[in-house]
């Protein structure tokens, strides 16, 4: 591999691989707000408008928000305005305590904030204005917008005074195509590819430069045993465990893969103050492409490279199924990162290239239709069935049985077979995404 293809991908693994507190969505629009309010700081703004994308609502609605037992972007509004820092990027309300989610309940309480369905056909834009003394006519105002990624600030005003302007014309809120036009390259600019992913993340990477895996795994195994010790959520994860002796659950690998996975989603989308370690701006992403690897490396008794060079593995195919999806679609979240984990899984079984490629193929052929109807506690469930199916597709791989090109959406390429899912799920599930914020935002 030559150096600036190597080069490429260390740096795509760290600028997607980022620890977040809190669901993504909720947190970059409180990452927003916490940049327009630093501006002015301590002053504190008169009131907070925000205006959001269809995509960004649909995931902020249901989901807990990190200390408050709250849900919703009010509160992650409120609370960016009282104790936010914009310099802990995805962790911007690392910081909050007790009494600063006691003022930011009374200032959503007293109507500060007011959240609208921005004009754009982008899937994830955000901006947020703050307006200091009498709303009618401001003695100040700052904005910040965020746009494509979910800690992307594109612009930064102070008064009339623009501080960062990286928007273009082409970029404007009200135009595009509905697709997202990032900032920086994704895979699809480096031409990246299965093979490529392979021998990088399991000869070619030094370990030294892909050790920073082993965060992810130690912070979203603090997060699965915060799951399985108290009460969160939906209580998947803790309900699969508790089971295994109920001839329900067996005591294998998909019982411990599916009860650690879903714990941590189950913490993590109730509300835990616990970070996770996020993949393509997605915490429970994250928590998918990492926690299957973990729980297998802990059966096969794994060495510590090996679990580094899977979860590499894991994560980078993730991120390169997305480089086909954009950032936020109708297709579950849950059905690439559980795509990455299948092969990390492989890999660590001893399967080569060839079973990696089957184990995406098998996942692709099987849980491709799952949609995402927003971020909420429901999404362990939806995280389990990934997981389910991923050490399936891998036990399958292994055994050298794939789908085969003559079915469905499937093609004997896994490059085109990839392409055909992020087709389905950026243009074909367009529809389906729009009807999906329509029930939700009328119930």
């Amino acid at each position: 591999m030559d150096a600036q293809t190597y080069s490429d991908i260390l740096e795509l693994l760290h600028r997607e691989v980022k620890p977040a507190l809190g669901c993504t969505e909720p947190i970059a629009v409180a990452l927003a707000v916490a940049k327009a309010c630093s501006l002015f700081r301590p002053q504190q703004p008169s009131q907070v408008n925000v205006q959001v994308s269809a995509n960004i609502l649909k995931n902020a609605m249901g989901v807990g928000i990190p200390g408050t037992g709250m849900v919703g972007l009010n509160i992650a509004v409120a609370l960016a305005m009282e104790c936010g820092n914009p310099d802990y990027g995805l962790e911007v309300l690392k910081d909050l305590t007790p009494s600063d989610v006691e003022r930011a309940k009374a200032y959503a309480a007293e109507g500060r904030v007011k959240i609208s369905l921005a004009k754009t056909s982008k899937k994830l834009y955000i901006e947020a204005e703050c307006l200091y003394g009498p709303v009618e006519v401001p003695e100040h105002r700052s904005r910040t917008v965020i746009q494509d990624d979910h800690d992307a600030v594109v612009f930064v005003s102070r008064d009339d005074e623009v501080l960062l302007d990286k928007m273009s014309a082409e970029d404007s809120t009200d135009a595009g195509t509905g697709q997202d036009t990032a900032s920086h390259k994704t895979t699809l600019d480096y031409h990246l590819d299965m093979r490529k992913i392979f021998d990088f993340a399991t000869k070619e990477a030094r370990v030294e430069d892909i050790s920073f895996m082993l965060d992810a795994a130690r912070m979203n195994k603090a997060l699965a045993e915060e799951g399985l010790a108290h009460p969160y959520g939906l209580q998947v994860g803790r309900t699969i465990q508790n089971n295994i002796h109920r001839q329900v659950f067996g005591k294998g690998l998909l019982t411990h893969c599916m009860a650690m996975t879903a714990a941590a989603s189950d913490a993590r989308m109730a509300g835990c103050t616990l970070p996770a370690m996020s993949n393509s701006g997605s915490g429970n992403q994250g928590i998918t492409v990492t926690m299957p690897v973990v729980a297998a490396a802990e059966q096969f008794g794994s060495s510590k490279e090996q679990l580094i060079r899977a979860l590499t593995l894991s994560h980078l195919t993730a991120i390169h199924i997305k480089g086909y999806l954009g950032k936020l679609s109708a297709l579950c979240g849950c059905v690439v990162a559980s795509t990455g984990s299948a092969c990390g899984i492989v890999w660590l079984s001893g399967g080569g290239f060839e079973q990696v490629c089957s184990a995406v193929k098998n996942m692709i052929g099987n849980i491709t239709g799952m949609v995402c109807d927003g971020a909420k506690v429901g999404c362990a469930l939806k995280v389990a069935s990934g997981v389910s199916s991923a050490v399936q597709s891998a036990v399958l791989a292994l055994d050298n049985h794939c789908v085969t090109g003559n079915d469905g959406i499937i093609e004997d390429d896994v490059e085109k077979s990839i392409r055909n899912l992020g087709t389905i799920g950026s243009k074909g599930m367009q529809v389906t995404d729009e009807m999906i914020l329509n029930i939700m935002v009328c119930k």
